[in-house]
């Protein structure tokens, strides 16, 4: 009998060591370091661990021209949100990783998406936490069709991949990864060695049998996803569904994709009768009152393939503290320092005394650099205060030296925003589009200067 192993692995990284310490040379944590019993590897093991990826086939060096192109058929969810996301659809044999807090809506969303490939293809639902009672109640009180999707409450990943291999899905849902358990490893479900030896075998299952894998991940209270690092590196896809806890409203957006973009944003309504998409998101993010405010502005940002107009909400009071305060939310803490100093050179107002409230509404995270002219419009707006006229929508990348730089895909921005009713444009120079848009005043600008006078 082969002598089992025994290895020191942290547990917020996944790094491994030849023994024990008090803190991870790694992340820098400390006591996350345990140990972990490790199985005797055969030769015969070793060799099934890469054998799903060559295809079952002879491995052959090949030159990129002789490689057959062939075009990747692609499975329709039922979402065209989700289908957005995933880079047009599930790709068979792919593993993908659904993460998100609790309550966000992940098992609802995927037992929509099975009840509704049920009907055209074999399907199979794996529940380790819930009861398969707890998921047909959920099914009914949602509405869906019950009758053809195929269900089984198990944990081990060898009984799921034997059961698999008899039913032959074409989609298969393990929820969740975090209590799947290996039969090899000798440590608790959920530890890191179970997670990534779980997550590494059901990925090779579906790259061998050519099956959709969804995998729905539990998150930290950070917001990332929780388990080894190593977890997003042996899969395909992972998404992240966000969403307030006191809004009905989801945001799916991809941090790794192998088959499309992952700059991409899917955007869900939870209801009553479960996640309904929501096609055109800007009339969510525009929710405005009839009156002007100081410190509102509009602003046009660029998510995946498609623009959304956001509204931008800017605070500027005279601060009591010896340090006044810089609170963004939505937007990054470093970039907003970045523009008072801009603003200070270049604008000629200082607002060093001045404590900076900025929130971009609706609970989007924005990391596009055109919300950079609005964002200092809005601070000019709550300073001065005067409202900016309501009909306004404003765009571009401030530099250093106060110039007003290009972003990209600007005349599509000015269709979407005169699509809304905006009559009113400050936009880069580079963008100024060679015919605006009917009913629309574009006014380019160069320098920051520009942009105030033309307030």
């Amino acid at each position: 009998m082969a002598k089992s192993k025994t290895a020191f692995v942290c547990g917020e990284c996944g790094a491994e060591f030849p023994r024990w310490q008090g803190q991870c040379s790694e992340c820098k944590e400390w006591n996350t370091v345990s140990e972990v019993r490790l199985a005797p590897a055969t030769s015969s093991s070793r060799n099934a661990r890469f054998s799903g990826y060559a295809g079952l086939q002879e491995n052959k060096v090949q030159t990129l021209n002789e490689i057959a192109m062939t075009e990747i058929p692609r499975i329709n969810s039922g979402f065209r949100e989700l289908d957005r996301v995933l880079g047009g659809g599930l790709v068979p044999g792919s593993a993908i990783l659904i993460g998100g807090n609790p309550g966000a809506g992940k098992s609802t969303l995927l037992l929509q998406v099975m009840c509704g490939l049920a009907g055209r293809m074999k399907t199979l639902y794996v529940t380790g936490e819930e009861s398969l009672q707890q998921v047909a109640m959920r099914a009914q009180r949602l509405g869906l069709p019950r009758d053809q999707l195929r269900m089984l409450s198990e944990t081990s990943v060898e009984q799921i991949c034997q059961v698999a291999r008899e039913e032959q899905p074409a989609v298969m849902v393990i929820d969740s990864i975090q209590v799947m358990h290996v039969a090899d490893v000798q440590s608790a479900p959920g530890s890191v060695s179970q997670v990534r030896e779980a997550a590494a075998q059901l990925t090779r299952f579906a790259k061998q049998q050519g099956v959709v894998i969804l995998m729905v991940g539990h998150v930290t209270k950070d917001g990332t996803l929780a388990g080894p690092k190593v977890l997003e590196h042996c899969i395909d896809c992972s998404v992240l569904l966000d969403g307030a806890a006191d809004s009905r409203f989801r945001t799916l957006r991809s941090h790794k994709n192998r088959f499309g973009a992952v700059n991409e944003l899917g955007v869900f309504a939870m209801t009553e009768t479960g996640m309904k998409e929501v096609s055109n998101p800007s009339a969510i993010f525009l929710s405005r009152g009839e009156e002007q405010t100081t410190g509102s502005v509009v602003m046009v940002i660029w998510e995946g393939t498609r623009p959304l107009l956001v509204e931008l909400q800017a605070l500027v009071d005279y601060s009591q503290l010896a340090n006044p305060r810089r609170v963004t939310v939505g937007l990054e803490h470093n970039r907003l320092a970045l523009l008072l100093a801009v603003m200070h050179r270049h604008g000629g107002m200082q607002m060093a005394d001045q404590d900076v409230f900025v929130n971009v509404v609706g609970g989007v995270r924005v990391e596009d650099t055109s919300a950079d002219l609005a964002l200092l419009l809005a601070l000019v707006s709550s300073f001065r205060d005067k409202a900016l006229p309501k009909e306004l929508v404003v765009f571009g990348e401030v530099g250093l030296s106060g110039e007003i730089r290009p972003v990209p895909s600007g005349q599509e921005r000015l269709m979407e925003a005169a699509k809304h009713g905006f009559t009113r444009a400050i936009v880069p120079w580079a963008n100024r589009p060679k015919q605006a848009p009917e009913g629309m005043e574009v006014i380019p600008v160069k320098k920051l200067e520009d942009a105030l006078a033309a307030l």
